[in-house]
């Protein structure tokens, strides 16, 4: 090439790179408008539960299996969509394809009404690391907020008692916000083993007076055990009270758990489908004949056989791996062996909604399982919810000539070589939260 040919080729070539960068920009527009309507029909289906359909446990779930989303990706998704309503103008300049998804990502994690303008004017200007930036540092600002109220109020624990005048025992005690929630949720479980003692006919005592009983047993309990581990081998110990002549039929109402109430047939063994089971048969007095020996229904061998070959939740679309039972695809009560072939791991969702949901469980002659729903239909593993018809090409069209996007549309107007005064950012951030904090205390 010679040096006179040299600035043609180089204005060509620079002509060429605007060109194919203002495709390049408007097409993103384009694509964020068309995100935006996503999410708002991902919020719809979430509102309206229609990813439970297939049997799915969550719409995150149902985008990974029917969309092919990441699950990181989809539960952004959802909370990205289900955030928007409440940020009108975030949402309007979405929805006209100035703002892209990441920007808006970033902005619905720490947005209010408050902050909403403030935060659009950086999106506008800034670029998206810019955005990403200073969520992430008023994020970090607002923790270290947290913790040092966090060790403030662990520093200031106390408990202080004396007797009153008239005898009675009076009790102050200031805790860290997790440890009183741990005390509420051990007074709660008092109060109720406490109710569920009484006779129902009995007049009942009020809340508090039952609550500071319940105080005093938990005082009591430990005194008389001191420090207990609540972990044990087995997850549960069913202890099913039938009588002699009903002890053979699965489906007998009298069943009801040691120290509870009745349960359903079908409750009852999905509890004792992964669990120690102790059978203690009565005669029609009550009075015990006989108890069953022990016996663990899936033995440690064949439980890590079980959890190496399926490797989760074995129901279509789900991704759980954690919390998982053993299942008897042929119940152990109908005679089902406790063998690899005859057992399948799951969730403890979709557990409970093979037992008592209504979906069944088979397995075909070639070893394939198959899940049925409440009508009977194959749950497919890859969905089998029917195309609406929809067609979003020609939607895009109409809509897109609506916008009127163009290659300028979802372009920052940050330059290059500007610099972002961060702190003074943050600090406007929490000004926007004190005026939040204010309007509430006024209301």
């Amino acid at each position: 090439m010679t040096s006179a040919e040299q600035p043609g080729e180089q204005k060509s070539f620079y002509k060429r790179g605007e060109e194919v960068g203002a495709e390049i920009t408007e097409l993103c527009g384009c694509l964020y408008a068309a995100t935006y309507r996503l999410l708002v029909l991902i919020r719809q289906f979430d509102e309206e539960h229609l990813w439970g359909l297939p049997g799915l446990c969550s719409c995150a779930h149902w985008l990974n299996l029917q969309c092919g989303i990441g699950m990181n990706a989809a539960r952004e998704k959802v909370r990205v969509a289900n955030a928007l309503p409440e940020l009108a103008k975030i949402s309007e300049a979405f929805s006209k394809g100035e703002l892209s998804y990441s920007k808006v990502r970033a902005m619905t994690r720490v947005a209010n009404q408050e902050n909403e303008d403030f935060l659009l004017m950086i999106a506008r200007h800034g670029s998206a690391h810019h955005v990403e930036s200073l969520v992430a540092k008023y994020r970090r600002a607002v923790r270290l907020q947290d913790t040092e109220l966090a060790n403030k109020q662990y520093a200031e624990r106390s408990a202080h008692y004396y007797f009153d005048d008239d005898g009675t025992f009076i009790l102050n005690a200031r805790f860290p916000a997790e440890q009183g929630a741990m005390i509420m949720k051990a007074l709660d479980l008092a109060v109720d083993q406490k109710d569920n003692s009484v006779d129902s006919s009995s007049p009942r005592e009020r809340f508090s007076a039952r609550r500071a009983d319940a105080i005093a047993e938990m005082a009591e309990s430990y005194l008389a055990h001191g420090l207990a581990s609540s972990a044990t081998g087995d997850r549960y110990q069913v202890m099913i009270h039938v009588t002699a002549e009903t002890s053979d039929d699965a489906e007998s109402t009298n069943n009801y758990l040691e120290n509870g109430p009745h349960v359903s047939a079908e409750t009852s063994r999905r509890i004792g489908c992964d669990s120690s089971i102790s059978i203690l048969h009565e005669d029609k007095d009550g009075q015990p004949l006989n108890i069953g020996r022990k016996s663990r229904v899936i033995p440690p061998a064949m439980r890590r056989a079980l959890r190496a070959r399926d490797e989760g939740c074995r129901f279509p679309g789900c991704t759980h791996k954690y919390f998982i039972d053993g299942h008897h695809i042929k119940h152990w009560a109908d005679g089902g062996e406790t063998s690899l072939g005859n057992l399948v791991q799951l969730c403890r969702f979709h557990h409970r909604l093979v037992h008592e949901g209504g979906f069944a469980c088979e397995q075909c002659d070639d070893g394939r399982i198959l899940f049925r729903d409440q009508i009977g239909q194959v749950v497919d593993s890859t969905g089998y919810l029917e195309p609406s018809g929809y067609e979003l090409a020609e939607w895009m069209r109409n809509k897109m000539e609506d916008l009127y996007i163009d290659s300028e549309t979802c372009v920052s107007h940050w330059y290059a070589g500007d610099t972002m005064d961060y702190d003074l950012a943050v600090g406007s951030m929490f000004q926007c939260a004190a005026r939040t904090a204010d309007k509430h205390m006024l209301i």
